[in-house]
């Protein structure tokens, strides 16, 4: 996998008013490590999240503000997982004035509301509510641009995970048509075509849902331990999993499961899916209709 990446300079000018601070904190679940942005070209900037608290990232920030003579006058946290608050408490050690926002705010924090807005000099931004890999998930357009920050709901390598599929499918859908040009990803590097991206992710999910749908509209092959009479167009997703992941080790099986258990929870959100709470199994609602 860490091979795989494009190798990213710990701080970069990416455009006249964006400059990505890296977070210090490479690994495999956040590759290069998480993305933090300043944005502005004024004395005081905005800053889009804050890594997990590592050393070298308030060591590069200080820095880079110092080369911009600059301040960080507010802070918008795209969600809530440590690798992009856990650096909170260094930047208000370092600036306790900076003022910190984020959706479903913790203490001392300004709440966001979707559609608000935030300016600073030389930039002007748009909060885009879009939960789904987290409940609170707040993307942002960079106006002057056409650009989007997309947080953890996009990223510059790979897939992203979420936490409700239905939600993060309707997100995606609201996020490609609010901007024109760049993504700016929560990790990873930038994306030139942001929406052809999140077309590609919507894509993605539609032909795992497809897989998982076909998979029900077939009938499973029944063991003498169900000789009893259970349907056999009833699946337990790990029997989902087993099919679609045939190639895959088994080790990897288990998070897996977690993907398919979420298609099967948005299929049923949509009514076409019922769950068997008997026996953990799922099947299609109408097998006709679908």
């Amino acid at each position: 996998m860490a091979s795989q990446l494009v190798p990213l300079r710990e701080v970069e000018r990416l455009s006249s008013n964006v400059i990505r601070i890296l977070g210090g904190n490479p690994g495999k679940f956040t590759l290069q490590g998480t993305n933090t942005y300043l944005i502005g070209t004024g004395r005081s900037r905005l800053l889009i999240d804050t890594g997990e608290g590592k050393p070298a990232w308030i060591a590069s920030l200080k820095d880079t503000l110092q080369k911009e003579n600059a301040t960080v006058g507010q802070a918008v946290i795209t969600h809530w997982h440590h690798d992009h608050t856990g650096g909170i408490k260094h930047l208000l050690e370092y600036s306790p004035s900076t003022i910190i926002y984020k959706h479903q705010p913790s203490d001392g924090q300004e709440d966001i509301e979707d559609g608000q807005q935030f300016k600073v000099e030389g930039a002007s931004l748009q909060t885009v509510y879009s939960p789904g890999h987290t409940q609170d998930h707040m993307a942002l357009v960079l106006e002057n641009e056409d650009a989007m920050f997309t947080g953890d709901n996009v990223l510059g390598h790979g897939t992203a995970v979420f936490e409700d599929l239905y939600a993060y499918i309707k997100s995606l859908n609201r996020m490609k048509g609010a901007f024109k040009g760049r993504a700016y990803p929560g990790h990873g590097p930038v994306i030139d075509d942001g929406p052809s991206k999140i077309v590609e992710y919507i894509k993605h999910r539609q032909m795992r849902e497809d897989q998982v749908v076909q998979i029900l509209k077939t009938a499973r092959e029944v063991g003498s331990d169900e000789a009893s009479g259970s349907d056999p167009h009833e699946w337990t997703s790990m029997e989902i999993v087993k099919l679609i992941y045939k190639d895959v080790p088994e080790n990897l099986h288990l998070p897996a499961n977690g993907g398919i258990t979420q298609i099967l929870l948005k299929l049923q959100e949509e009514d076409k899916v019922v769950e068997n709470l008997k026996t953990d199994r799922w099947s299609l609602k109408n097998r006709a209709a679908l």
